[in-house]
């Protein structure tokens, strides 16, 4: 029987192992700078086209008008840094809804969104319009409120809502509350809400109301005073008597809280000259109640306004840490302001 035997020479065996192992090192080598390029390339693609811009409007309404374009639109929101690239916008609303598949309206961003979410939403129409919660407090005038809306709404016309409030002489009648606005909300429709939020909460008392023997307007009146005169129920209650009482026999109401509406100023910094100030609201120079209100007040000042607490009091005055004191005649009055004021 005949065997072959074939020869190995140990050190081509050695050769031929290493050689695979260079190639395998080389290879890996050229696998991993690859993959470093395909990476640096799609962040520089990613960062250049599709990531959201920097300047992101988050937090703002973007329209789209009714009748654009799909070229009008994608330049508007690119002028509005809403989008980086138009061409990947254009491509990116073609495959979510085709040419046509922008939906008009009001967006709201709340956070920063790359170039296929903010496609996929206007294809959508999904507005991501959510109420936010805004609290208005007890005691703004139409002026003060506009400035809070105006601070949170990105759409919303100050001036607007001040003309509108005005013209229908609704200074008082706007309930002060925690209301929840949508983003896109304008002056009517704030307008409409707060004034029909006043409307239920005064049906709420409108047996009090009755009862006071007194017009819804001079209740309002007097309450708009008592929400800048005292802070709790029992004292607005106990100037409430006070002032009626005043009213009724003749005396001017005198109150500082006119001073604001007027002429911007508090008790603390009125002079003399400020007092005659010539003003149908001036509460020094004129008798009875101002012609309107001067806040916007709340329910519990309202309802001092309805019930007095009757006392023999004539007097009163509050100090720097909002205690009040009272007094019956004058003199005791001038005590009163040189021990808590001066």
């Amino acid at each position: 029987m005949d065997f072959n035997f074939k020869y190995y020479n140990p050190r081509n065996l050695t050769a031929n192992i290493n050689k695979e192992k260079i190639i395998t090192i080389i290879s890996d080598k050229n696998f991993k700078k690859f993959l470093i390029l395909a990476f640096l390339i799609f962040n520089l693609f990613y960062f250049s086209f599709i990531a959201p811009p920097f300047s992101f409007p988050a937090g703002t309404i973007v329209e789209i008008k009714e009748g654009e374009t799909l070229k009008e639109i994608s330049k508007d929101l690119k002028d509005k840094n809403v989008i980086k690239s138009r061409l990947w916008f254009e491509i990116a609303i073609r495959i979510s809804g085709g040419e046509k598949g922008a939906m008009s309206g009001d967006y709201y961003f709340e956070k920063q969104k790359n170039v296929f979410v903010v496609a996929y939403k206007i294809t959508k129409a999904d507005y991501g319009l959510f109420p936010i919660k805004t609290t208005i407090p007890e005691g703004l005038t139409i002026e003060e409120i506009s400035s809070v809306l105006e601070k949170g709404f990105d759409k919303f016309d100050p001036e607007d809502f001040k003309k509108q409030a005005y013209e229908k002489k609704l200074e008082g009648y706007l309930f002060p509350d925690t209301y929840f606005f949508l983003p896109n909300i304008n002056s009517l429709d704030v307008i409409r809400i707060m004034n029909k939020n006043f409307r239920d909460k005064i049906a709420t008392i409108q047996d009090k109301i009755d009862a006071s023997e007194k017009s819804l307007k001079e209740i309002i009146i007097m309450a708009s005073i008592l929400e800048e005169e005292a802070r709790t129920l029992k004292s607005k209650k106990i100037i409430s008597g006070i002032l009626w009482s005043r009213i009724d026999i003749g005396m001017p109401l005198q109150v500082d809280a006119v001073f604001p509406y007027i002429i911007g100023k508090n008790t603390y910094q009125l002079s003399l000259e400020d007092l005659k100030t010539e003003s149908e609201y001036n509460t020094y120079t004129n008798r009875g109640l101002p012609p309107g209100a001067i806040t916007n007040p709340g329910l519990e000042s309202i309802i001092a306004a309805t019930e007095p607490i009757e006392t023999d009091y004539l007097y009163y005055l509050s100090d720097r840490q909002g205690n009040m004191h009272y007094a019956v005649s004058f003199d005791e009055h001038k005590k009163n302001k040189e021990l808590y004021v001066y």
